[in-house]
């Protein structure tokens, strides 16, 4: 039986692993540690990092990996370079899963900045007074040195900190415009900080601040290695479909 495994962590690595398990593929899903309760689904599951590139090779050879998908989010930082490095080196095809970035559309108020600091400076920059923070329970403390804003953050779990004056809302997406909507007037929001991440879960925030005029800060996504690169779960379903089938 044909063995994949997928970096998952994404709406995209749940859905394929239902679609690989029904194709008859033997999966493997793989978390990083920072997810503590992964969403339910078929075929193997492990928990934790491999320890680099080494440890990926390592563990792609012990255990007869046919094939790998990186189905991590675009802003994971080191593990598809590491996937690219490890199969690459010992000739495990592999594919990453790359949602199309979201494009500004006619009326919005995109601030565009490369890096976290440079989206904290930004929020000085704008002078805004509540900033509604969705980059990820990790990356809250490059915000602690904002001298005015005040910031309602959502997450899907606690983080382990936060700045200075945060309401804190615990939540998982996806989020529909009027919940955005709501959201945003209820607690006074003037500017938003997020991650261009991609995809339909998370994108009404956008819609919702083209809808009211408010700045968007977007921070854009690190550079990604040079591998086979596909946008959906039903592409990437594609690619395995033909290396099996070139036997």
């Amino acid at each position: 039986m044909t063995r994949v495994l997928v970096l998952a962590g994404t709406t995209e690595a749940t859905r394929l692993a239902h679609l690989l398990v029904d194709d008859g593929l033997e999966v493997i899903s793989s978390f990083a540690g920072m997810t503590t309760d992964p969403l339910s689904r078929p075929g193997r599951v492990r928990t934790g990092g491999f320890g680099g590139v080494d440890g990926l090779r390592r563990y792609l050879g012990e255990e007869a990996i046919d094939l790998l998908i990186d189905a991590t989010h675009p802003f994971a930082a080191r593990m598809p370079h590491h996937a690219a490095a490890a199969a690459g080196s010992i000739g495990v095809p592999l594919v990453r899963i790359l949602r199309p970035p979201w494009t500004p559309q006619p009326g919005d108020r995109w601030v565009t900045v490369a890096t976290l600091p440079h989206a904290a400076v930004t929020v000085d920059e704008l002078d805004a007074r509540v900033v509604l923070l969705t980059v990820g329970r990790r990356e809250l403390h490059h915000f602690t040195r904002a001298r005015r804003a005040r910031f309602v953050v959502r997450s899907i779990h606690p983080p382990d900190q936060l700045p200075p004056r945060t309401t804190l809302i615990l939540d998982r997406g996806p989020f529909e415009l009027p919940a955005e909507r709501d959201l945003i007037l209820r607690h006074g929001v003037d500017a938003l900080v997020a991650k261009n991440a991609g995809g339909t879960a998370t994108r009404a925030k956008l819609d919702a601040a083209r809808e009211l005029g408010l700045p968007v800060i977007m921070i854009e996504r690190p550079a990604q290695p040079s591998v086979p690169h596909v946008q959906t779960v039903e592409a990437a379903r594609r690619w395995v479909q033909a290396i099996l089938s070139r036997g």
